[in-house]
């Protein structure tokens, strides 16, 4: 790592592949999204769209 500093700020340079697993690591780190069945996310849309349309 290469620290550079530009108008009194600190910048580091990181080799691309050091980078990529950063970002391979934080990404593991994040929770997935819930993931609906077909009928659960038909049956999802319609609540919604009856909220919607009642204006609640």
């Amino acid at each position: 790592m290469t620290e550079i500093i530009i108008d009194k700020k600190k910048y580091v340079l990181v080799p691309a592949k050091d980078y990529s697993a950063l970002q391979k690591k934080a990404a593991l780190k994040s929770k997935a999204e819930k993931v609906f069945s077909l009928e659960d996310a038909r049956s999802f849309s319609k609540k919604l769209i009856k909220k919607w349309a009642t204006g609640k």
